[in-house]
């Protein structure tokens, strides 16, 4: 999809997401919620997204999405590392077909050594153990470019999970709300490529 019309994207994932009968959990940082905001803009979102995870500090991250400490330590908020554990976990934690993750700087602070402002990383995660992650590095161009070209980032990401293979047998949307994620094998976690699980 080429477009970079953020209204035009959401409406044509929602219009793909219900033909596929997939949900959708957002869980983002920088952002700030502009990509659940974007999907729920388009009228009868709500058969395709479930919620949005705003998780702005370290321990939003930690708390609501399960992002271990150690993690964070090591390899810092904004990295491929961090965007994909707040993928798999807002998977999980939603019980949704497919999450999208995004952490990064939108400036004009905050950058660090190896980190400069416009450095954004995102991961979506889909029930069916793919995992796609990727860094863009959109330069100082600006705080809200940076968020609105994330925002057009992450739906393109997700979109090119949601065509792909689902082997999850659907259930009805009223028992997706439960208190606790069913047991399920987790996604397998790779490097900005897709990989696929099977299933017995």
């Amino acid at each position: 999809m080429t477009s970079s019309d953020p209204r035009a994207l959401s409406r044509s994932l929602l219009d793909l997401c219900r033909m596929r009968k997939l949900t959708i959990a957002t869980a983002e940082s920088c952002t700030g919620g502009l990509v659940a905001g974007a999907l729920t803009e388009i009228p009868g979102s709500s058969d395709v997204v479930d919620r949005g995870f705003i998780t702005y500090s370290n321990d939003a991250k930690r708390i609501m999405l399960g992002v271990k400490a150690s993690t964070l330590e090591t390899f810092g908020a904004v990295s491929k590392e961090t965007a994909i554990a707040m993928a798999v976990g807002a998977l999980e934690t939603a019980d949704v077909d497919l999450a999208v993750s995004i952490t990064g700087i939108a400036g004009p602070g905050g950058a660090t050594p190896g980190k400069p402002v416009g450095l954004v990383h995102f991961a979506v995660a889909a029930r069916d153990g793919r995992i796609v992650s990727r860094e863009k590095r959109f330069g100082a161009v600006g705080r809200s470019v940076v968020r609105k070209l994330s925002v057009i980032e992450a739906l393109r990401l997700l979109t090119e999970l949601a065509r792909g293979p689902v082997s999850r047998v659907k259930r009805p949307r009223a028992a997706a709300h439960r208190s606790r994620p069913r047991a399920a094998r987790k996604p397998r976690q790779s490097a900005g490529t897709r990989r696929r699980t099977s299933r017995p």
